[in-house]
Order: structure tokens, then sequence, then C-alpha cells
């Protein structure tokens, strides 16, 4: 009887293992990128072979020897609800699919921020939030990951009043606005943690490809795993030792056992060890078929922006290597304005931060959503989501579906010449002029002279650019605007979009803002 129950066990193992198995983006409610090849995959019995039908189309794949397969759909255009089946020794039916646009929203607490934590008017947006056509698939942080994964957890959710509390608000208000816009269904894969560096977001192979970066955080993440198992063979065998025998004679004299040693946590456990978010919660989405990528972090890499500089556009261009799509527009949103004012001009940790995420648009098809307009002195997530969420779907319309009239960016500093007393400043992206957000005097402008120290200047905008001076500086030098950790400034362009911080020098700071 035994024998019987054992082969019962093993021929049931057996089948569990043959059965067709979708990843976790191939679910209910899932939205699939329009007008590209679409693949789709999942796991099966080795050698076994899977078909996969959508709407009118229908094709093929074979299980390789660890049982991975993939197929892939001919490009479809916006619609559905279509029903998705996988067939194999069983059949998956996926209800409810639609074609439309898909966008990776990633980074830390600013992107992970949920509608119901409490946003710009959050009762009033999460009521009225009723838009079916919108769909995010949240991927949950349950733990890191030493090695890149190959599914995750989550699921697909519609958007509902009822749902999307839950949702990424910054994805929830960018995919709305590209919704309403675009009259496409619209879906979000949202994988971002709280309290994160972007080394945890990089792949090794992405570290590993830029001395700076393998020095900084490969080989001391290396120092960090070898010091930790020095000392738990050092320390930790002796206390556990130490505490069974302590635990054992207690046990015999009858006495309350003593609590157990604490022993020091595995540093590739801690969220922000290098590598370890990209392998638990970027690559296991790779190659799901997307338009692009919104990305809002950088707050906890603000102690060191000068590797920043490195680091961002290091890990756009090995996210587009994973994704093999090419160059996918990548949308960054700028830090917001946060912390105490300055009275007089300094340095700024987070000013250097915004300008080394500025640096990355030297690469192809990205843009940024300028946030230093929206911020909140005391509190590191601004609740204006909305006005994010506008700002990259404004900059998606031009850089990723190429709408070359919309006007998706606030001024950017474009040159400067020195007339006599006073520094002419262009720029670029002016939209329909250059003016003042609030009304009154130009704010935010310091000019330094010879000896390199920064003070308040006057600014006046003259036609497409302004012109920065202070009487008590004869030969200026240089200008910087919004240079601060909470910038009072207030450039835009009539279109109401925000000015990009920015300084023409490029003077090493000290926290009293002299050069070195």
């Amino acid at each position: 009887m035994k024998k019987l129950h054992l082969i019962f066990m093993l021929l049931g193992a057996a089948s569990a293992f043959a059965d067709v198995r979708l990843h976790p983006l191939f679910s209910d409610h899932a939205v699939l990128q329009r007008g590209v090849r679409l693949p789709v995959w999942g796991w099966a019995a080795p050698g076994e072979q899977v078909t996969v039908t959508l709407d009118k189309q229908k094709t093929t794949a074979t299980a390789d020897a660890r049982g991975c397969w993939k197929a892939f759909l001919e490009p479809m255009t916006a619609g559905g609800p279509f029903e998705m089946n996988v067939t194999g020794r069983n059949t998956l039916a996926v209800k409810d699919v639609m074609i439309g646009e898909v966008w990776l929203a990633s980074g830390q607490s600013n992107m992970n921020y949920h509608m119901a934590r409490g946003v710009l008017n959050g009762a009033e947006e999460m009521a009225k939030a009723d838009f079916p056509g919108i769909r995010m698939f949240t991927v949950p942080f349950i733990e890191t990951a030493e090695k890149p994964c190959d599914t995750c957890k989550g699921q697909w959710a519609v958007c509902s009043p009822a749902t999307v509390g839950y949702f990424s608000a910054v994805g929830y208000f960018f995919a709305r606005e590209l919704h309403r816009k675009m009259g496409v269904p619209v879906g979000i894969v949202s994988s971002s943690v709280g309290g994160t560096r972007i080394e945890a977001w990089m792949s090794a192979a992405a570290l590993s490809s830029d001395p700076g970066l393998k020095t900084a955080a490969l080989d001391r993440a290396e120092k960090t795993v070898a010091e930790y198992a020095k000392i738990c063979h050092d320390q930790c065998a002796a206390k556990l030792r130490d505490w069974l025998a302590a635990a054992v004679q207690a046990k015999s004299a009858g006495k309350t056992l003593p609590p157990p040693p604490v022993l020091p946590s595995d540093p590739r456990k801690n969220q922000n060890f290098p590598t370890v978010l990209y392998n638990a919660l970027i690559a296991p989405l790779a190659p799901y078929s997307m338009a692009g990528v919104i990305w809002y972090q950088g707050e906890s890499n603000a102690s060191n922006a000068a590797l920043y500089r490195t680091l961002l556009p290091t890990m756009i261009r090995s996210w587009r290597e994973v994704w093999g799509q090419g160059d996918f527009p990548f949308l960054i949103v700028q830090l917001a304005n946060f912390m105490a004012q300055k009275a007089e001009p300094s340095g700024s940790a987070w000013a250097e931060l915004r300008e080394a995420q500025s640096m990355a648009l030297s690469l192809p098809k990205t843009g940024m959503a300028v946030a230093i307009d929206i911020g909140e002195a005391g509190d590191i997530h601004p609740k204006n989501k909305q006005d994010v969420g506008k700002r990259l779907a404004l900059a998606a319309q031009s850089i990723a579906y190429g709408d070359t009239n919309v006007v998706f960016s606030g001024p950017v500093y474009d040159g400067m010449t020195v007339e006599g007393g006073k520094i002419r400043l262009k720029f670029k992206h002016v939209g329909g002029g250059l003016t003042v957000r609030d009304g009154g005097a130009l704010k935010g402008f310091a000019v330094a002279g010879e000896d390199k120290k920064f003070v308040w200047a006057d600014a006046a905008i003259e036609g497409n650019s302004v012109t920065v001076g202070n009487a008590a500086i004869s030969k200026p030098v240089a200008v910087r605007y919004a240079w601060a950790d909470n910038p009072v400034c207030n450039l835009c362009n009539k279109e109401g979009l925000p000015a990009q911080p920015f300084r023409t020098d490029g003077i090493a700071e000290k926290p009293d803002g002299r050069g070195k």
C-alpha cells in the first residue's frame, strides 16, 4: 500500500511539473504593448510543445532542456479585451487582455508612494479613478536575490476607485494622462522599493562595465561579504556553541532557556546591497515588451552625486541591453525641492544630484520631469504627484510618441555671455516664452566674481534670455540657478513648466558655497 501511495505521489509530481505555466505578467487583465513583436514565455516539461493563441494569431514554441519556452506574437493594434489561450499538456486561459501602451515604473519611495498614502486631493482623486483601460502590475518586494531571477510575484489590477489606492501614484497619474490623450489602454508595471540606492537596481554586468563603479560598488560589496563570513567563522560558531551548552544546562536544571545569541545579518539581504533589487525585481520582467521606463530615484544617492553621473547612464544602457528593444525611452523625475531653505547661496548635495540626473539626458531618447517647484520643506515625499505624472506624460508624448508640437520641458540653460557687469543666459525649451511663475521679480539666481563666492543676483527676462548681475560684482564669471536643497526659484515658460536648475561653473564646492 505504501508503495502504491508513493507511485501516485510521483505521478502527481510529474504531472505538476509537466503543466504549462506562464510568467505572472501574462495573467488576467494584462496589457500587452501595441505595435511590436510580443514575446510570451513560461515553463513546461522539457521538449513539450506549447501553443499560444490570441485574437487571430496562433504560434508555437518548444520547451528547452530546462523547461523554459518562449513564443512570439506579431505586432497588434490597440484594442481588446481578448482571451489568450496557452496549450500544452494542459490549457491556460488568460482573460481580459488589452493591447495598448506599457511602461515600467521604477525607483525608490517617491515612485513607490501609493495613492492611498495621501496624495494631493487624494479622496477625490481615488473616487473618480474609474478607468478600466488603465491597469497596473505591482511587483511586491519580498526579498533580495543574489542572482538574477526568472520570475516574480504580482498580478494585474484594473483601475477603479476600489483598487487605485494601491497603485503607484506617479504611475497612475502618468497612465491617466496618456490614456486620456491617446485613447488606448495603458499598463504600468510598477517595481520600486523605498529608501534604495541605484546600485541595488543595477546588474553585476553593468557595475563591472566601468572600473570606477566596480571599485565603488562590487569590490566594496565583496569585501563586506568577506568580513561577514569571517565574523561568522570566528564569532558566530563560538556564540552558538556556548549558547547550546548553556541551554542544555538550563534545561537539565529545569530553568528557563537563555535567549539565543544575536547574529549579524547577511549583508546580501540588505535592500541596498549592489545588484539585489535588479536580480529580484527587474531581471524577471525582461523581455516583456514595453514603450519605455519612468524612473524616480536619487534621494538615497545624494551623498555621492559625482558617482551618480556614471551610475545612472550606465544603468539606462544596461536595462536597454537586457530588454533588447533598442533605445527605448527613459524618463527621469528630477528630485523635488526639500529640506530647510538657506538665507544665502551655499553648497547643496541635492543640487549636485539633480545636475547628475540632468547629465543622463545626453543619452538618446531620455527626458526629464522637473519637480523643483512642487516639493515640501519638511517631507521628502511631496503630495503633488499629479504634476509629476503630467510632466512625465508630456515628455513621453514628445520622446516616445513623436509629437513635435507638444512643449514637454521647461527652460534649459543653453550658454552664457558676459556683457560688462552682467551675464546673459540663453535657454532652449522656452516654449511660448520665458516668464515668472508667480509674477514679480525673478528669484533663485546667484552670481560669482573672480573670487568664486556666490551671492544673490538681480535677474530680468529679456526675450528668450535672462540677464543676471549684482552691483557689487564688476566682473562676473559664473551663475547658478535654483542651486540649493530647497531653492526659492520661479523661472518657467508660458506653458508653466519650471526651468531646470543649473550652474554655469564647474567649481568644486565647500559647504559655504566657495570653491575649493
